[in-house]
């Protein structure tokens, strides 16, 4: 794939300014694609974002990046207004989205039993995570598409991991998300394949992100991703953004529906 068969394209991160995000953005960004950015970020963290920002449009291509809550409803009517208002203004290239990321990090990491209640799951907590981490790709494909935003070559991205077939302490909600996630990928991909649109779920190994040093016991994912895989190391962001680059390769057209491990055979070497 040269990196003429992506210049002038476009792709909407949602969860953009780090980990696998910002990793992606990058790694398209290099290869021509002009980068819209959607992320939630306070503080120290938004410097952050603007040497990102730089780093993308030193690439050569547009970046839009936009401080927000993805999962607001009002806000994601609001954003995608302005993506058509971006996609129109282009100079060259299709005015559709060529691909979309699903790489949202955002959850209760609370057990479901314990001995002292403030210190369990509520429901409140169960249905944010699932509604953050999970459904909201549901609202924005079904928004996206019913703005003319997504077609033909088209391609979504959600972001999976071991988590939704393993269990450990304080991870059960976030497990339960990222199961319903793969199975939010699989019906999209069902009734997005009769209009061209390829949807497909990313599981990457252990990866030491900002999103993995927030669960409590991250030391031993680490360790013990680092004792099993047969590659001797973790998986990287740039692991992942590579994979995604590669599938939105446009001669790719007949991959949807799947989850996609990106582990370096971390997840078959078992325990």
């Amino acid at each position: 794939m040269s990196q003429m068969d992506l210049k002038g394209r476009w792709a909407l991160i949602l969860g953009a300014s780090s980990g696998f995000g910002a990793a992606t953005a990058l790694e398209l960004a290099r290869n021509g694609v002009n980068i819209i950015g959607l992320h939630l970020d306070r503080g120290a963290a938004l410097e952050s974002v603007k040497k990102l920002v730089a780093e993308i449009e030193s690439c050569g291509v547009l970046a839009h990046f936009t401080n927000m809550n993805i999962a607001n409803a009002e806000k994601r009517t609001e954003a995608i207004a302005r993506i058509k208002e971006i996609l129109a203004a282009a100079l060259q290239g299709p005015k559709i989205l060529h691909v979309v990321m699903h790489s949202v990090a955002f959850g209760s990491l609370l057990p479901f039993i314990g001995d002292e209640i403030s210190k369990t799951l509520t429901q409140a907590q169960v249905e944010m995570t699932l509604d953050v981490m999970a459904n909201s790709l549901v609202y924005w494909v079904q928004d996206l598409w019913r703005n003319g935003l997504l077609g033909r070559g088209s391609r979504v991205f959600s972001m999976t991991s071991a988590g939704s077939v393993q269990v450990f302490a304080t991870y059960g909600a976030v497990s339960a998300a990222k199961a319903a996630l793969e199975s939010h990928t699989r019906q999209l991909a069902l009734e997005m394949g009769q209009y061209g649109v390829l949807v497909n779920c990313i599981m990457a190994g252990v990866t030491d992100t900002p999103a993995l040093r927030k669960i409590p016991g991250n030391e031993k994912l680490i360790e013990g991703a680092l004792r099993r895989n047969p590659g001797g190391r973790l998986t990287t962001t740039a692991d992942v953004a590579k994979t995604i680059r590669v599938l939105s390769d446009p001669d790719i057209e007949w991959i949807s529906g799947s989850n996609i491990v990106v582990d370096g055979g971390e997840l078959v070497a078992g325990n």
